[in-house]
């Protein structure tokens, strides 16, 4: 399959594996791609594309899992980060920019009065949490029902090294199901603190799944009713649909919203947002970390924000996954083998239809392409930023045609 070799990367990954539980963790470990197609580590990347240590140039439909909306290595993003990094980044107190951040965000986060800081989206989903417990006098949280939310105990979906008790305020219901949801609210009548959703479904392993007409509104109208706290969680999402909040796209606003990866393109950097009636609560809720107020991400953050708008990058990163999307539905049909596009065309997702929810050609086309210089994730939705010009999609779609190719040779055509 590979016409690219690893020696370097390979040689790194031994290394790493003596020092390193797997080596590489989490959801960058190898077995989450494709084990012996795609490189183990990256070394460069610019604009959206990426090289691993053997040199190997691929374009990039992952963007980081995410947080590069402008692209790697962006020339005004990085010239804000260096001018700050010049002056101060961690220190015994925040840096005015702080301030200025805020301000920024709760101008354009529509129904937003305040906005805090850490660095990662699962704290500030598990924070959100305990701010609408803390407003409510409540403790039961709803979620959908599979719907990743980060790492910590309470959503942690892989159930390993976490005791049973840290979910036992945390009540389910199906996505796309209102019915399921006032079902949650019945049993825990009077105690649910708050409904956290994404704006559209995106987990890993699941073709993503859009919010039908009325869902989010109709989560708005039962947590309005109950006196419960609308929470979005937008840290994969958050400015790839709208500048003012990923929900906005569908007319919502909720009482608090999480930010994190795209917010300071690539900087680390996570945000807390919420209306004024939750201030209090925000206040009184204990939270901190040594790095949450560093001033170089957050010198990034500012620029990010008014690059985006100034670039109307939202409009060119739909345009780009349009051009993918409709790409790869004709280059599939062209080898007699048809595919779901789900998702956003700025967060799209492929998976194929004779899979029946798995993702054996997934695994085969990805990593066709990826020898081929295209880098899609087999089970993970994809992302595009505004760095992709149409030369980069095109790029792109060659890549795929090799994966479909292989993948019809593999499994057979769906169709003469």
């Amino acid at each position: 399959m590979s016409r690219f070799e690893h020696p370097v990367g390979d040689a790194l990954m031994a290394r790493a594996e003596r020092v390193i539980p797997g080596g590489v963790y989490g959801h960058q470990s190898p077995a989450f791609l494709v084990e012996g197609v795609f490189p183990r580590f990256l070394s460069r990347a610019r604009g959206c594309r990426i090289q691993d240590p053997d040199g190997h140039e691929y374009v990039d439909f992952l963007c980081a899992y995410g947080p590069m909306v402008l692209g790697y290595h962006d020339r005004v993003i990085e010239a804000a980060a260096h001018e700050q990094r010049q002056l101060c980044d961690s220190g015994n107190l925040p840096a005015p920019n702080m301030v200025e951040l805020a301000e920024r965000l709760v101008e354009k986060t529509i129904g937003m009065q305040w906005a805090m800081f850490a660095k990662n989206g699962s704290d500030v989903c598990t924070w959100s949490l305990a701010v609408a417990r803390h407003a409510t006098r409540r403790d039961v949280v709803v979620m959908a029902q599979g719907t990743y939310h980060g790492v910590h105990g309470w959503c942690n979906s892989f159930g390993r090294g976490f005791p049973e008790g840290e979910r036992a305020s945390v009540a389910t219901f199906d996505w796309n199901d209102l019915a399921s949801l006032e079902a949650a609210f019945a049993q825990h009548d009077g105690g649910v603190a708050a409904v956290i959703v994404t704006p559209f479904r995106h987990e890993a392993m699941h073709d993503s799944e859009m919010p039908a007409p009325g869902f989010l509104q109709g989560v708005r109208e039962l947590c309005t009713r109950h006196g419960s706290v609308m929470i979005v969680d937008d840290v994969r999402a958050g400015f790839r649909l709208h500048i003012g909040g990923s929900t906005q796209h569908w007319g919502v606003t909720p009482d608090m919203i999480v930010y994190s990866k795209a917010v300071a393109n690539g900087y680390p950097l996570a945000t807390m947002l919420g209306s004024e009636a939750l201030r209090e609560a925000a206040r009184a809720v204990f939270v901190t970390g040594t790095f949450f107020t560093q001033a170089v991400p957050i010198a990034a953050a500012i620029a990010t924000l008014r690059e985006i708008e100034s670039r109307d990058a939202i409009a060119r990163m739909d345009r780009a996954g349009r051009r993918l999307c409709d790409g790869l539905v004709e280059r599939g049909r062209g080898h007699g083998l048809e595919v779901t596009i789900s998702g956003p065309p700025s967060i799209p997702f492929m998976s194929f239809v004779a899979d029946a929810g798995g993702f054996e050609r997934n695994r085969v086309f990805a990593g066709e392409a990826a020898a081929r210089g295209a880098f899609f994730h087999p089970h993970h939705n994809w992302f595009v930023s505004s760095a992709h010009e149409d030369a980069d999609i095109d790029a792109g779609l060659v890549a795929a045609e090799a994966g479909f190719a292989a993948v019809a040779r593999m499994f057979g055509k769906d169709r003469a």
